[in-house]
């Protein structure tokens, strides 16, 4: 550590279990980064619906991560910990954090981080860690999205949406998407994907129409899962990432043996950080260069200082955004 780095920072903690409103700004120590670990003067902090279930008491941070809400930052290397190679004081990076993004600054270890693209600006990049992890390790890892394909994305207007129809594209990939607006339905468009708006059409006849999906993300859970097996083509996969309407359905096994279907799913923060590594690697191989080609782009939504944490939850939960949400930490 140097001497510019203070022993108190500022913060947003999570007051009590409940609404935007216990978000509050507090101080705390500056934490020091362990072995394989670096520290991270944040920039800004990503806004992600994991947050917001933290905060109401049902998404518990990982045994020895910060109680802090915040799962994605970008910043500068403020100091290496034990062991860590490939980083230098100074760096501009994103990271996937454990906890702990919403103050000044953070720990987390080195192999989640990943270079700020060239030509990005630190507000953009603070967008890509969570989304891209999220994104990467489901629609083509655990999904195995392959180009010609026919991909889904329930709720293609938010964060993880614009994500996933950019990547689906990139990669050649059909893209459908379903939101609930004109101007989200827009959005998805202008991304390129067919936009279906779910007050207006049933997705599930849509996708008929073309065959059937031989993939779906969805994070909405409850009655979309039943309709999402009906959406897929024979031999097609579901990946559940979240369960806004709830994580219960009742579905017909049969039919999913008969069609040879795969349901599966999977959440990011509980996962070993050699697998979050893993994911890293393969985003820094293969999704990286699209970046620094503008190929793909975070889709930015809004932006609110650190010690307007409230208001920015109030808007993701709204579901009125379009893309990410940031929270400025630095200046």
């Amino acid at each position: 550590m140097t001497g510019e780095i203070p022993a108190i920072m500022r913060a947003v903690e999570i007051s009590a279990p409940g609404g935007p409103e216990v978000l509050l700004p507090c101080t705390r120590p500056v934490p020091q980064p362990g072995q394989g670990q670096i520290l991270i003067r944040v920039a800004y902090a990503g806004v992600n619906r994991p947050d917001a279930l933290q905060r109401a008491g049902s998404y518990a941070p990982p045994p020895g991560a910060s109680p802090l809400p915040g799962l994605e930052a970008s910043g500068h290397v403020a100091a290496l910990g034990p062991g860590v190679t490939g980083w230098q004081v100074g760096d501009a990076v994103c990271a996937l954090l454990p906890g702990g993004g919403y103050a000044e600054y953070v720990v987390t270890p080195a192999a989640h981080a990943l270079p700020v693209p060239a030509g990005m600006a630190l507000r953009e990049a603070a967008c890509l860690p969570e989304t891209f992890f999220t994104v990467w390790s489901n629609v083509f890892m655990r999904g195995g999205l392959k180009a010609g394909e026919r991909f889904l994305v329930q709720g293609g207007s938010s964060g993880i949406g614009t994500t996933a129809i950019q990547l689906a594209r990139a990669f050649g990939a059909r893209v459908f998407a379903t939101a609930g607006s004109a101007e989200k339905c827009a959005a998805c468009e202008g991304l390129g994907a067919t936009a279906i708006n779910y007050r207006e059409a049933d997705f599930v006849k849509v996708l008929a129409a073309e065959g059937g999906a031989n993939l779906i993300l969805d994070m909405v859970g409850g009655s979309y899962i039943p309709r999402n097996i009906k959406a897929l083509a024979d031999d097609g996969r579901l990946v559940m990432i979240a369960f806004l309407e709830g994580p219960k359905a009742e579905l017909n096994f049969a039919q999913i043996m008969a069609r040879r279907l795969v349901v599966t799913g999977s959440t990011l923060r509980p996962q070993s950080d050699l697998a979050k590594a893993r994911i890293a690697a393969e985003l820094r191989d293969k999704v990286w260069p699209l970046l620094v080609a503008g190929t793909v782009a975070p889709v930015m939504d809004s932006e609110f200082t650190l010690d307007e944490a409230a208001a920015a939850h109030a808007r993701m939960e709204s579901s009125g955004h379009v893309g990410k949400i940031v929270l400025r930490v630095a200046g």
